[in-house]
C-alpha cells in the first residue's frame, strides 16, 4: 500500500478544502476524523485520497518521518487529540497545528513535545474556505528542524504571488500562530475602516447602494486594491426582491474572539493599537441593538445644511487610516518579537499576506518594499512612501471626520487613527501634565527636559 506523504485529522470544512488542494499539487494524503461518518463520506467523493477510521492505522498510513496537520477547534480539543496520537508517534515526526491556537498554547506544546522528541510546528492559516481549497497565505513557527520536511508541501499548497509562495518560515515559538492574530486583529481594523466610509457614504452623503457599489469597484482598481473592498463591492451589488441586500441585514456583528486577543496582547506588551482596539469595541457596541434603537429616538441626529463633502475625502480617510492600522499591527510584531525573543522577518510577513489572507492588498507589496529597504524601520510613517501618502490624504482625513462629526456619524477607527498620527507626529504632548498629577497623588516622579533622560525628581507640590 502506498504510504501517504502528509496526513490531516479534522474534516470541516477548512479541513476538508486544505486537503483536497494538497492532493491537487500532487501529494499523497491520508486524512482522519473523529466522526467516522464524515471520513467515510469525504473518501467515497474523493476516492484519490486515503481515509482512516482508527489513529493506529491512520499513523501507520503515513511516511516517517509522519507529518500530521491537525485542523481542530483550538483549545482543549488540541491537546485532547495530542494525546491521542502520542503513543504512535515516533522520535521526529511532525504534528501541525493548523487552527486558530492561542501563540501562548502553541509555545507551551513546542515545549511540552520537545521533551519527547517530537516537532511541533503551529501555523496561522488565513484565507477562509476558498483559500484553504486553492491556496491560503501560511504562517509556520516551531521547530525549525520540521521546515526541511514540510516545506514543499506548504510553499505549493500556499498561494503564489509573483511566483513567489505567501509561505515562509515566521520563526521560533509560537510566533507563527501570533503573526496570524495580528493578522486578524487587522482584518478588524480593515472591516470597520469600511464599514465607517460606507456608512459615511451611505447615512451622510444619502448616496444609494448602487452608488456606492459603484465608488467601491473603482476604488478597488486603485491604491484601495484589496480583497476586502472587492468583497464589499460584491456584497452592496447583491439584492433581494429588488433591493439591497444589505439593507435587510442585521447591524449586530459578531467576532470569534482573535481581535481580542490581539487588543490584550497589545495591553500587555504597551503597544498604542488604538484602531483595531476601537474595532473590537465597536462590534460590542453594535451587540447593544436594543439600546440603540431606544436612544436613537432620544437622541436624534444633528443635520447639515449642507452636506458638499467629496467623495475623494472619503476615500483619502479610508486610505490613510489603513495605513495606520498596519503601522500599528507591524509595531505590535516589532514589540512581540522583542518580548518573546523571536526573531521575524518583517518584509516576508507583508510579501506572504500579499496573496490568499483576508487582508491581501496592493500596499501590502509597498510594506514588504519598506522593510526590504529599512530591515530596522521603526514604524511605516517613518517610510517615504507611506508618510507622504499620509501626507497627500491629510486635509480629506480632516474633512470626512469634521463631517462625521457633524453629522452624529460614529467613526471610532477613522478617528483613533487621526488621533494616533496627530499623537506620534506631535513634538509635544499632553503626558507633562498626566505625570505631573502621578507625582502630586502618588510620588511617581517625573524627568525634565533641562534634564539629561533617566534622571528622576520629585515635588512638593502641597508646599507650592
Amino acid at each position: 500500500m502506498q504510504q501517504a506523504d502528509i496526513g490531516l485529522i479534522g474534516l470541516a470544512v477548512m479541513g476538508q478544502n486544505l486537503a483536497l488542494n494538497i492532493r491537487d499539487k500532487g501529494f499523497f494524503i491520508s486524512v482522519f476524523n473523529r466522526s467516522p461518518d464524515k471520513t467515510k463520506q469525504f473518501i467515497e467523493q474523493n476516492q484519490s485520497i486515503g481515509g482512516y477510521f482508527e489513529i493506529p492505522l491512520f499513523v501507520q498510513s503515513l511516511k516517517k518521518p509522519r507529518k500530521i496537520i491537525m485542523m481542530v477547534k483550538a483549545g482543549k480539543a488540541v491537546d485532547e487529540l495530542i494525546e491521542q496520537l502520542l503513543p504512535y508517534l515516533e522520535e521526529n515526526d511532525i504534528l501541525i497545528d493548523g487552527g486558530n491556537s492561542f501563540f501562548l498554547d502553541t509555545e507551551r506544546r513546542i515545549n511540552y513535545l520537545n521533551n519527547k522528541k517530537i516537532l511541533y510546528v503551529g501555523t496561522g492559516i488565513s484565507g477562509g474556505e476558498t483559500g484553504a481549497r486553492f491556496g491560503p497565505s501560511m504562517m509556520p513557527s516551531g521547530n525549525v528542524e520540521a521546515w526541511t520536511e514540510i516545506k514543499e508541501i506548504f510553499q505549493k499548497v500556499a498561494a503564489q504571488v509573483d511566483n513567489s509562495p505567501c509561505c515562509e518560515w515566521i520563526g521560533d515559538g509560537g510566533s507563527g500562530h501570533y503573526v496570524k492574530m495580528v493578522h486578524n486583529g487587522i482584518e478588524y481594523g480593515d472591516m470597520q475602516l469600511i464599514s465607517e466610509a460606507y456608512f459615511i457614504l451611505r447615512y451622510g452623503l444619502g448616496l444609494q447602494v448602487s452608488e456606492i457599489q459603484h465608488i467601491f469597484e473603482k476604488w478597488n482598481r486603485g491604491v484601495l486594491d484589496s480583497y476586502l473592498i472587492e468583497i464589499t463591492a460584491k456584497i452592496l451589488k447583491a439584492t433581494e426582491n429588488g433591493e439591497p441586500l444589505i439593507d435587510k441585514i442585521l447591524d449586530v456583528a459578531g467576532q470569534k474572539g482573535t481581535g481580542q486577543w490581539t487588543s490584550a496582547s497589545a495591553l500587555e506588551l504597551g503597544v498604542p493599537l488604538t484602531l483595531i482596539t476601537e474595532a473590537v469595541f465597536s462590534r460590542y457596541v453594535s451587540t447593544l441593538y436594543e439600546d440603540r434603537q431606544l436612544l436613537s429616538e432620544k437622541f436624534p441626529k444633528p443635520t447639515l445644511s449642507e452636506k458638499n463633502l467629496q467623495i475623494q475625502a472619503v476615500h483619502d480617510a479610508l486610505y490613510a487610516a489603513k495605513i495606520i492600522s498596519y503601522t500599528q499591527g507591524f509595531m505590535l510584531l516589532k514589540q512581540a518579537a522583542k518580548t518573546y525573543g523571536w526573531s521575524m522577518p518583517y518584509a516576508e510577513i507583508a510579501g506572504l499576506w500579499r496573496g490568499g489572507c483576508i487582508i491581501r492588498s496592493r500596499f501590502l507589496g509597498q510594506i514588504q518594499q519598506a522593510f526590504q529597504k529599512d530591515t530596522n524601520l521603526q514604524n511605516l510613517v517613518f517610510d517615504d512612501f507611506f508618510g507622504n501618502a499620509l501626507k497627500k490624504a491629510d486635509q480629506g482625513w480632516r474633512e470626512t471626520l469634521i463631517f462625521a462629526i457633524q453629522s452624529g456619524i460614529s467613526t471610532p477607527a477613522l478617528s483613533a487613527a487621526l488621533a494616533f498620527y496627530d499623537g506620534i507626529r506631535s513634538a509635544k504632548s499632553p503626558a507633562n501634565l498626566l505625570q505631573a498629577q502621578r507625582d502630586f497623588f502618588g510620588a511617581h516622579t517625573f524627568e525634565r527636559i533641562d534634564q539629561p533622560r533617566g534622571q528622576f525628581f520629585h515635588y512638593q507640590w502641597e508646599e507650592n
